[in-house]
């Protein structure tokens, strides 16, 4: 794949309309919903990508409130980290500048649910 692959790329002199997830990125979150529906935890999942930032929500049941929500925001880049990870209440679980960190809470509940 070129070097276009992973990046939404705007037309000269324009800014990109919506933020993404890079490939990598994307893979990574689906390998961990993916793990979570095999464990009973999801069930469904929703993306939404605007002009600010990147969102990946996963659901226990489709018609409440998402169980995780994972955000990029690439204007934080810079101070708190780009990747945040809200709880099923809106509440910041982990705020990085890395995928990996951000969403290791998520996984070591996985753990916890498999070794149940």
């Amino acid at each position: 794949m070129g070097s276009f692959g992973d990046t939404v790329v705007a037309f000269p002199g324009r800014k990109p309309l919506q933020i993404g997830f890079s490939r990598e990125e994307l893979t990574r979150i689906l390998d961990l919903y993916g793990r979570m529906v095999a464990a009973g935890q999801w069930r469904d999942y929703a993306m939404d990508f605007t002009k600010d930032c990147a969102v990946f929500a996963a659901f226990r049941r489709a018609a409440e409130r998402p169980q995780a929500r994972i955000e990029k925001r690439p204007a934080l880049r810079n101070k708190q980290g780009m990747w945040t990870l809200f709880g099923e209440h809106g509440q910041v679980l982990k705020r990085g500048h890395e995928l990996p960190g951000v969403i290791a809470p998520m996984e070591r509940r996985l753990l916890k649910t498999v070794d149940s």
